[in-house]
């Protein structure tokens, strides 16, 4: 419990974040903390996506950790999240591309679960068995899955957790059986561990494992579910028949874009997030073992971990969406800062053709949300321009030169990378972080 002081929570250097939430991000409720400016948040996070996707009592399509307050966060600053550590704790998962269930969901199976049966909206239930018809409804036994997996996987890792192998039927429904156990599912969560479903379409399959966080950011100024606190998935809120509706004014206003799934927000890159509530309100989840861009098939593989992050205030940086710093090896071939080599051929061109001055620039990466692709990378490309005062073509020029746009998630989920003055970054108080990561001095 925080310390109290004249009736005041006092900052602590260090906050432990093991309370999850039923998927909701509700500005109204009571937030951990606070964690002091420049202090750490230690999670142990549970999985995302498929088991709360099978479990639908949880009303938000994922569980996150209880938002934790950062002191001295005010509305209208930024924080900055630096990932410290990430550590798979799941021994293995399962995973594949989804179909909803009809009739087990009104308007929206991420969030709106009912029973088919009983009618009972966000219904208790319990694992019968193993396979995709073992999740019954408390109430009256119906099978009550808004899910089942369409085409799917079970994976092993080994003790390390460097590399996957997905395992043939018999072994997956062998893990099935100590699905959680093998999940590592938290104390604390109440979801059904997808392993039980023991998918094992895709078989022999190898990859490598480098986890991230699909769920990182700040609570929106709305209650939400979590899934939803972006601009892709978030438009299935529009006009919903359920009570989480959001006309599209309400929806731009107050996301925050915490549900990136984006492969690069892993261990060493700076998230920088805006703050909409007092205390900003950080929260995380959704860990991924591993995943190519886009999230072509619509999941990955959903993990059990913990998670260390740093936290420090930006006063006075207003933001609509994440900022990223990402860790040098994931920056595109054209935005990496040029190497020493490069930059002596780059004076000796200056000084052949008469340019006084070489700019001296700096990695960055707008994340932008909407509907659909296209949408995205507009509004990555504005916020850019916002952010930075850019003339729009001017950073569309730069993404081109010096830079890339990559698919962060499909349907909508875009990142715009490009080098940009290293004094724009110092004049919002960001420039320190371009320093840190890319060793520019």
């Amino acid at each position: 419990m925080p310390d109290i002081f004249n009736g005041v929570k006092t900052a602590k250097r260090t906050i432990f974040a093991t309370e999850l939430t039923d998927g909701l991000l509700d500005p109204s409720t009571e937030m951990l903390g606070p964690v002091a400016d420049g202090g750490i948040i230690v999670a142990s996070t549970a999985p995302g996506c498929w088991g709360p996707m099978i479990t639908p009592a949880i009303r938000g399509g994922h569980e996150v950790t209880k938002p934790v307050a950062v002191d001295g966060a005010e509305v209208g600053d930024a924080i900055a999240i630096r990932i410290r550590s990430l550590v798979v704790t799941s021994a293995a998962t399962s995973s594949g591309s989804d179909q909803a269930m009809a009739g087990r969901f009104n308007g929206d199976p991420f969030c709106a679960g009912v029973c088919p049966n009983c009618k009972t909206e966000w219904p208790a239930t319990r694992l019968e068995g193993i396979g995709p018809t073992a999740v019954k409804c408390e109430k009256c036994g119906a099978e009550a899955a808004p899910f089942t997996i369409a085409n799917g996987y079970t994976i092993a890792f080994d003790d390390e957790r460097e590399v996957g192998l997905t395992v043939d039927r018999s072994e997956a429904e062998r893990m099935a059986l100590d699905a959680l156990a093998l999940m590592a599912i938290p104390d604390n969560s109440i979801q059904h561990p997808i392993l039980a479903f023991a998918p094992a379409d895709v078989v022999g399959v190898a990859t490598r494992l480098r986890p991230f966080l699909g769920q990182l950011g700040t609570t929106p100024s709305k209650a939400m579910p979590d899934s939803h606190n972006a601009g892709d998935f978030g438009s299935f809120l529009l006009d919903a028949p359920h009570v989480f509706a959001l006309s599209k004014e309400e929806l731009l206003a107050h996301k925050t874009d915490g549900h990136l799934d984006i492969n690069t927000v892993r261990e060493g890159a700076v998230l920088i997030c805006p703050v909409k509530v007092p205390g900003g309100g950080i929260y995380l989840g959704d860990m991924h073992a591993f995943q190519g861009d886009g999230e072509i098939a619509g999941h990955t593989a959903d993990v059990s971990g913990t998670a260390i992050l740093e936290v420090r205030v930006i006063k006075h940086l207003r933001l609509d969406g994440p900022i990223l710093f990402p860790v040098a090896e994931d920056l595109p071939f054209l935005a990496r800062p040029l190497t020493d080599h490069e930059k002596r051929s780059v004076l000796a061109l200056a000084a052949k053709h008469g340019v006084e001055t070489v700019e001296v620039d700096a990695p960055i990466t707008f994340i932008g949300t909407g509907a659909d692709l296209n949408l995205a990378v507009e509004n990555g490309l504005s916020r850019a321009s916002e952010v930075l005062g850019m003339k729009l073509d001017e950073v569309r020029n730069r993404a081109t030169v010096a830079g890339a746009i990559e698919i962060g998630r499909s349907p909508g989920v875009a990142r715009v990378t490009f080098r940009a003055p290293l004094a724009m970054l110092d004049a919002i108080g960001i420039g320190d972080f371009a320093r840190s990561l890319y060793s520019l001095g």
